[in-house]
């Protein structure tokens, strides 16, 4: 994503089942795993890359940031109904473009109180930070468009529309309604540190440097202080006592970061994790769908029951389809057009769901899932229905044609690596897609990398074809087809100044590369609320794209699940993603 991911982002996400396989596994599985507080949450992450909110776009990294952080809303239990956090209040002027905030009465980890300067500054460091991975999200006319200066193409400093009327008083002024405004505020990017923390902005020396920040401090008002990160190993926060919401029960949340899928699967069977999944702890080659006994509530849940487990537990589950979407994407310029669409001819979704996903997911025909698609339910089935690949059919003959009419034969094939982070799902797929090239014209070869690598070098141009996610973070076509301007994929000006797919899709001289970039300056040039219809046009004129070049192969939306051991108390997540949930209301009783 872009800065995707999650993952997420949010951002990158990484499939369900899937794991890498990471030196520091074995020495976290011979630790002991009751050495912490028998109070103390035990949980698998993936591999974290940053500390800072501002730079974290992905979700192992936004489950440690919202335990310690808190925006003005978010999501509870990541359901899909935002709320005030650190908002007490908030009134809207009438011309929806003032914003007035009064700050809950908070205080940060360091017992700094918490005031609207501190959200000024962070703020600030959202727009203005070299650091930043978020920066549009606040300042572009597509995400919540604050009022701003600019000197040529440079931002000027301090000229951002945020205001701290009084100390409990936050002032936000945006240059046009956004009708999601207070669901963009949750993202964990516009969460409060405290003034002048981090000297990265004009006018800040900063008490601490931003490598420290970024890997060894966290201060929050969350309900959860920062203990310690030690990258591919762990990561731990402690409990909050003077949190001004609701204390937390446990007295402490750990993450054994495990990437392998068996050995993630071996510590939640010796129930060293409390809760396993998404993710790490059941991957789909130990998933049995035949044991989940569960009903759907009345958010669309999954609830019940899973087992029995390998130990001979029988654990909680729950099951919530996601506004996420997994897929294959290639570095344009790198990868001949031919390719990618011989690919595109090869996969059959229906068979990927069913045989490598165990059921665990719909499949994605387009970017953007049913839940947010431009003109709803109706408009997703109607568009689906022109898919150009051959729906649910391995269409070999296709692909051999579109390959030989470029010169790519069996006896002179293009060579290729599909580039996983380390899933053996992902990596099943691309044995699967290997097979089905096999004599057409495409010699593909497979290789994993540990997830913070795979987005180290997607931003750096420097995978061809590779596997990734995207969550949505609020509900809406709007967030995620950023990603796909051209202009916006340009790999050499990542991450600093653009944030798109790792696509290079603006160097693809084509009819359809054209057709994206204007459909999104189209929707730049139209973001007021009542030109959703001119938006919604554009962003179908970008899906449609995204088919003719095949830069991006959709694979699937997830089905996220978890598994809970039953002495743990805690509510079911939501559509947002389990990863949004904090966990000061979790309880153990063991």
């Amino acid at each position: 994503m872009s800065r995707e991911t999650d993952l997420s982002r949010r951002t990158f996400l990484k499939a369900t089942g899937s794991g890498a396989a990471v030196a520091t596994v074995a020495g976290c599985l011979t630790g002991d795993p009751d050495e912490g507080s028998d109070n103390e949450l035990n949980l698998i992450n993936s591999t974290v890359t940053t500390l800072d909110p501002i730079q974290s776009t992905d979700t192992a990294s936004g489950q440690i940031v919202k335990q310690v952080y808190e925006a003005l809303t978010y999501y509870p239990n990541g359901e899909s109904s935002v709320e005030n956090l650190l908002a007490e209040d908030v009134e809207i002027s009438d011309d929806l473009l003032t914003y007035t905030f009064t700050l809950a009465d908070a205080e940060f980890h360091n017992g700094d109180p918490l005031t609207a300067d501190d959200f000024v500054y962070s703020l600030r460091r959202l727009a203005e930070s070299p650091n930043s991975e978020r920066a549009n999200f606040v300042l572009e006319d597509t995400f919540l468009s604050v009022e701003h200066e600019v000197e040529g193409e440079e931002l000027v400093p301090d000229s951002l529309g945020v205001e701290a009327v009084d100390d409990q008083t936050l002032e936000i002024r945006l240059e046009t309604p956004h009708p999601n405004a207070l669901e963009l505020l949750a993202y964990d990017s516009f969460s409060a540190v405290p003034e002048g923390l981090v000297g990265d902005i004009e006018g800040y020396d900063g008490e601490i440097e931003h490598d420290e920040f970024s890997t060894e401090t966290m201060i929050g008002t969350g309900p959860f202080e920062f203990d310690t990160w030690e990258p591919d190993a762990e990561a731990r926060v402690t409990r909050f006592d003077d949190y001004h919401g609701s204390t937390a029960n446990v007295e402490a949340v750990h993450w054994q970061i495990i990437e392998d899928d068996d050995a993630g699967y071996t510590y939640a069977m010796e129930r060293n994790a409390d809760i396993f999944g998404p993710g790490g702890g059941m991957p789909t080659a130990q998933y049995d769908p035949n044991k989940v006994d569960a009903e759907t509530d009345d958010l669309g849940r999954s609830v019940g029951s899973y087992g029995p487990i390998e130990n001979g537990d029988t654990v909680e589950y729950v099951g919530v389809p996601q506004l996420s979407t997994y897929y294959v994407a290639f570095n344009a310029p790198s990868v001949p057009r031919p390719v990618r669409r011989a690919i595109a001819y090869v996969t059959d979704h229906e068979e990927l769901i069913a045989e490598v996903f165990k059921e665990r997911g719909e499949e994605a025909w387009t970017f953007t899932p049913p839940g947010a698609f431009p003109g709803g339910q109706e408009q997703y089935e109607s568009f689906i229905e022109d898919y150009p690949y051959g729906a649910n059919e391995t269409d070999r003959d296709a692909a051999r044609q579109v390959l030989e009419d470029a010169g790519y034969t069996s006896d002179d094939p293009y060579e290729l690596t599909l580039t996983t982070y380390e899933s053996e799902v992902f990596q099943e797929f691309g044995r699967l897609t290997r097979d089905k090239l096999s004599g057409l014209g495409v010699d593909l070869s497979l290789e994993q990398s540990p997830f913070a690598t795979l987005i180290e070098r997607g931003e750096n141009g420097e995978l061809d074809f590779y596997s990734l996610g995207w969550t949505w973070s609020w509900p809406a076509a709007d967030y995620g087809m950023f990603g796909f301007e051209p202009e916006n994929t340009d790999t050499s000006r990542m991450p600093e100044e653009t944030n798109g797919y790792y696509l290079d899709w603006h160097r693809e001289d084509s009819d359809a590369s054209a057709q994206a970039q204007g459909a999104w300056e189209r929707v730049e040039a139209n973001p007021d609320p009542d030109a959703q219809d001119v938006r919604d046009e554009a962003y179908l004129e970008m899906e449609r794209a995204v088919w003719d070049d095949a830069v991006m192969i959709p694979l699937l939306h997830d089905l996220e699940e978890r598994f809970i051991y039953d002495y743990v108390d805690v509510e079911p997540f939501g559509a947002m993603g389990a990863y949004q949930q904090r966990f000061n209301n979790v309880s153990l009783d063991e």
